[in-house]
């Protein structure tokens, strides 16, 4: 099957690609220009597979190296003592036993449905603090993630259920709509309570398109677009939320995670891997496991670390070489209208359209692009409504990264569900929009307001991305 989206990403064309770079506002530049000498970014497929694809261009060596981490993506880990050591130390707390346990086919978590355990999804989890970093506190006993599964002979630490709620409201023109408000539950508690104040958030496992893209924007790029103080008087001040990287230990600027928690392609991925699996690695050493919870404290071990650093290597090149799917329907006259909608109400203020990757950017065919991907992979406020209370880094408890909206449009024929925002709470891209508040109340309200045709052609621009 791979083998199949591997020919399907080969013989797509430069055509799209210079068509979109020609109707960028600015003129083409230098990096624009080298998209057109080299294979293309984006690969047409709109298949259940749309967001497993390799880059284009990519050497035999590189091809070799995204299906060996393809491999190991997709394959079950297993507790440790087993016969197939170079897959086994799984938990003992974990919630996924794969990469793509969460990430089905490189794409979102299906959103939690009500009244059964969150499975692609997590919930992450801290007390206050006033240490003055702002790096998140774990709870004591639970740490930082709440763990829904364990390995046989342990307990696990928690069910997680969502409820959910119907919040009424009308557009303009009196036309109806219902947003579904969550509310999250939290029972079967295996190691006793969690601490008074304990802040939770629930996370749904975003798609992975285009992290390496996003990764070789240079931060001083993206820097540039921030403006934290508003002193353009736009409404908008985007932030930069700086972290401590695991891989280098240096503060750093974030730009992945749901509140740009994490600076790498590299940090995410290792995080996943202890967080999500259980799994130690060169950057994660320790079990996700709290000192607390004793009874975990004799779990076998699958080496020291469990990750060995080439399995960890090919898994960071196989999500840093995942191609973006192509627009569609770029032509189609509602869509352009949309687009020309989208910009209007000033959702391109956070939504960016263009970046451009740095000149030496690894590997090669990542380097030099001019990149579509609808975001500044900065913080925003997003007003009380989206808030979770829980702070990370600079990250206040409103404010949220812009996520990307490349291959947005085909989310729910990947995942094979839909469920938009940090939550999942958005049934579909409407309600998505409706949810905005804080630096995007004015872009909301300008879509409330649109005509009803507006409105569909707004939201058939989102899905052509």
């Amino acid at each position: 099957m791979k083998q199949g989206l591997l020919w399907r990403a080969l013989v797509s064309t430069w055509f799209l690609i210079a068509c979109d770079a020609a109707r960028d506002d600015a003129a083409l530049d230098g990096a624009a220009a080298t998209n057109l000498d080299r294979a293309p970014l984006e690969v047409h497929d709109v298949s259940h597979d749309a967001f497993g694809a390799p880059l284009p261009g990519l050497s035999d060596r590189e091809r070799a190296s995204f299906f060996v981490g393809n491999s190991y993506f997709n394959q079950n880990w297993v507790s440790a003592p087993s016969s197939v050591s170079s897959r086994d130390g799984l938990g003992p707390l974990f919630n996924a036993r794969s990469c793509s346990g969460c990430h089905f086919k490189d794409g979102r978590g299906r959103a939690p449905e009500p009244g059964q355990p969150v499975r692609t999804a997590l919930v992450r989890i801290s007390v206050p603090t006033s240490d003055g970093t702002g790096a998140p506190r774990p709870d004591p006993r639970y740490g930082d993630q709440l763990q829904g599964d364990a390995v046989t002979g342990f307990a696990r630490e928690a069910d997680v259920f969502v409820r959910y709620r119907e919040q009424p409201g009308r557009f303009a023109d009196g036309a109806a709509y219902s947003l579904r408000v969550p509310r999250l539950e939290i029972t079967a508690l295996g190691f006793g309570p969690l601490s008074d104040g304990v802040l939770t958030s629930l996370r749904s496992a975003p798609a992975l398109v285009g992290m390496g893209l996003l990764e070789a924007v240079p931060e001083a790029e993206l820097l540039l677009r921030v403006d934290a103080d508003d002193r353009d008087r736009d409404g908008i001040s985007g932030r930069a939320n700086q972290v401590v990287s695991a891989s280098t230990g240096a503060r750093t600027l974030g730009r992945f995670g749901w509140k740009a928690e994490q600076p790498s392609v590299l940090d995410q991925t290792a995080a996943a891997f202890v967080g999500d699996m259980g799994i130690t690695s060169r950057l994660f050493a320790e079990e996700n496991q709290t000192s607390e919870q004793e009874a975990c404290a004799g779990a076998a071990s699958g080496g020291a670390p469990e990750l060995e650093d080439d399995v960890l290597d090919s898994v960071v090149n196989y999500v840093r070489t995942l191609a973006v799917p192509a627009r569609r329907d770029r032509d189609d006259a509602e869509v352009l209208r949309g687009e020309h909608l989208f910009a209007i109400a000033r959702c391109t203020a956070c939504h960016t359209p263009k970046l451009t990757t740095a000149n030496d950017a690894v590997p090669r065919e990542l380097a030099g692009r001019t990149i579509h991907p609808y975001t500044d992979l900065l913080l925003h406020d997003m007003g009380p409504l989206l808030a979770d209370r829980r702070p990370s880094w600079q990250a206040t408890g409103s404010e949220w990264r812009t996520a990307p909206l490349w291959g947005i449009g085909l989310v729910e024929r990947v995942s094979g569900g839909s469920g938009f925002l940090h939550d999942g709470r958005a049934r579909d891209l409407r309600e998505a929009v409706l949810w905005h508040g804080g630096e995007a109340e004015l872009a909301k309200q300008s879509f409330v307001r649109m005509r009803a045709d507006d409105r569909r052609a707004l939201i058939h621009f989102l899905e052509s991305l």
